[in-house]
């Protein structure tokens, strides 16, 4: 018997009501839901998951960045071996040891110039995002505008952080900018503060849906007349069919964007690092005006105290081997992405000529389907046990019911026979729920 009962004393209260509000919060189930769907059922065609393609994983990469990085230790800045051996083995600098590498891939590949002290390189993307709103939340008042349909990674950071998201509609353009100020002023007239938009400009997860060069001046105009600031994040930038406008961030004249970015896509998940750019000035109570950079590493070192250095080391002898231009070194997966995305769009065509309608993305991950029934999780459980092949439904980056009619493909990680069985799959369950 638990000893507490038995003496008389009182348990602790575990039930959801006396835990954070947002455990009960359906972004936070939703990643959940659509990995353990997957793991149910492995045969099945997974169009839900955006990986990045595995085709050129090879052990034998990860001994060699480690070892380009450790000879840029000694060559390039003169570490001994000792110093070497304590820079891997040892916990480390807050913001980061391949912040300077950073700096020049942001240089080569985006056109961002920004100092390499501006940047605290972080576990992955979701920690740069959630130490960025836990910084920008200071009272119950703060609130987040977000372009919607939102990745829900942002979703779920921003309720861990207790700041409320506000939807902002998407529109033809990827950002209906009147809605955005409409927003903005709707919460300031509540006695809110609005403090900054999160934007994905290129190939938007989940919609894949690009903002052309002016509506990003545009943006940023409209941004700076609410006093915002922009949360730009850029996974897929790279990943195009030679058009590529510039970042908000290569754009940005006031320090109005910060700057997420990760390198899961064009690097390897599993190495979990990430980073923030954020050069924006904070005066202290005294007057001491350093980067914002410096006050996210604060809350880091509460989070997470450093990134993994040999982790940061692997990353940083990818971007070494390819002086830091990983658009160079993405060339073959870049060249998967977009063969992919062509037979999807292709096949999609083939299999339905009229009822179905989808977006046609220039690059990225994912295509967005319209079907003329509602497809939510219910109907996904259905097609991974009947038809053997997973989607995403996209009310899952609502916040407020939509995409009900909508499913994400992702395919990023498919061969071309998977992409065919796939989609003849698709169109057998969507066929037989049409009639």
């Amino acid at each position: 018997m638990n000893e507490s009962r038995q003496a008389g004393l009182p348990e602790a209260d575990l039930s959801t009501a006396t835990l954070h509000a947002s455990l009960e919060d359906p972004a936070l189930a939703s990643m959940n839901f659509l990995n353990e769907i997957g793991s149910r059922y492995p045969e099945a065609v997974s169009f839900a998951s955006g990986r990045p393609c595995g085709e050129f994983f090879d052990v034998k990469l990860i001994h060699q960045y480690l070892d380009y990085f450790c000879e840029y230790l000694r060559n390039d800045l003169g570490y001994s071996e000792a110093r070497l051996s304590q820079t891997l083995f040892q916990y480390g600098r807050t913001k980061g040891i391949v912040h300077e590498l950073v700096a020049r891939h942001l240089e080569a590949d985006e056109g961002i110039s920004i100092p390499a002290e501006s940047i605290v390189v972080t576990v992955g993307f979701q920690e740069a995002m959630f130490i960025t709103l836990r910084a920008l939340r200071a009272d119950e008042r703060d609130v987040l505008l977000a372009v919607s349909p939102t990745y829900v990674g942002l979703t779920g950071a921003a309720r861990l952080a207790d700041m409320p998201v506000w939807p902002v509609r998407s529109g033809p353009s990827g950002v209906d900018l009147d809605d955005l100020a409409a927003q903005a002023r709707r919460a300031r007239e509540a006695g809110l503060r609005p403090r900054a938009c999160y934007v994905m400009p290129d190939f938007s997860n989940p919609s894949g849906v690009s903002l052309s060069l002016e509506v990003r001046h545009q943006l940023l105009e409209v941004a700076a007349r609410e006093g915002l600031l922009l949360l730009e994040d850029n996974p897929y930038g790279l990943f195009h069919d030679g058009e590529h406008a510039a970042t908000l961030k290569a754009l940005d004249s006031r320090r109005q964007v910060v700057y997420l970015g990760s390198f899961a896509k064009t690097g390897f998940p599993g190495a979990r690092v990430g980073y923030v750019v954020a050069d924006q000035k904070v005066a202290d109570s005294g007057g001491t005006v350093s980067f914002l950079a410096d006050h996210l590493s604060k809350i880091k070192s509460m989070v997470t105290v450093n990134t993994s250095a040999i982790s940061q080391a692997v990353v940083g002898g990818k971007l070494l081997e390819h002086d830091c231009c990983l658009a160079e070194a993405n060339r073959r997966e870049t060249a998967v992405y977009l063969r992919n995305l062509h037979q999807v769009l292709d096949g999609l065509a083939r299999r339905f000529p009229s009822g179905v309608s989808w977006n046609a993305p220039a690059g990225g991950f994912f295509v967005v389907v319209s079907l003329p029934f509602d497809a939510g999780d219910d109907l996904l459980e259905h097609s991974a046990r009947e038809y053997g092949v997973l989607w995403t439904p996209m009310s899952h980056f609502y916040g407020d019911g939509g995409g009900l009619r909508q499913v994400r493909l992702a395919y990023s990680q498919l061969t071309p026979g998977e992409i065919e069985t796939g989609l003849d799959r698709f169109a057998a369950l969507v066929t037989d729920r049409r009639r």
